[in-house]
């Protein structure tokens, strides 16, 4: 199954590259786009969701480093205003 790395910028200018066993992110980021915490928080957590259940389904089990990627983004937003930025520097 192709995975994908993503790179984001957090609104405190700290840089993150994160995990998804799946290109399904393609679908939900786009790299050079900015997002409000809330929006890319939800877009994350869908992706991840998807991408854990082509997993599942391929395999018999759910991913759990997207599930584990999903809550450090979780957590991370939790320190922001859902009305700042999250940047996707880049998609792999």
């Amino acid at each position: 199954m192709p995975e994908a790395t993503f790179r984001i910028r957090w609104p405190d200018g700290t840089e993150e590259s994160c995990y998804s066993p799946s290109t399904v992110i393609f679908d939900h980021l786009k790299a050079g786009e900015a997002y409000r915490v809330d929006d890319f928080h939800v877009r994350t957590r869908t992706a991840l969701d998807l991408a854990a259940r082509r997993v599942e389904a391929k395999f018999g089990f759910r991913c759990t480093s997207a599930d584990a990627q999903a809550a450090r983004i979780a957590a991370a937003v939790a320190r922001y205003d859902p009305e700042e930025t999250v940047t996707c520097l880049s998609i792999h």
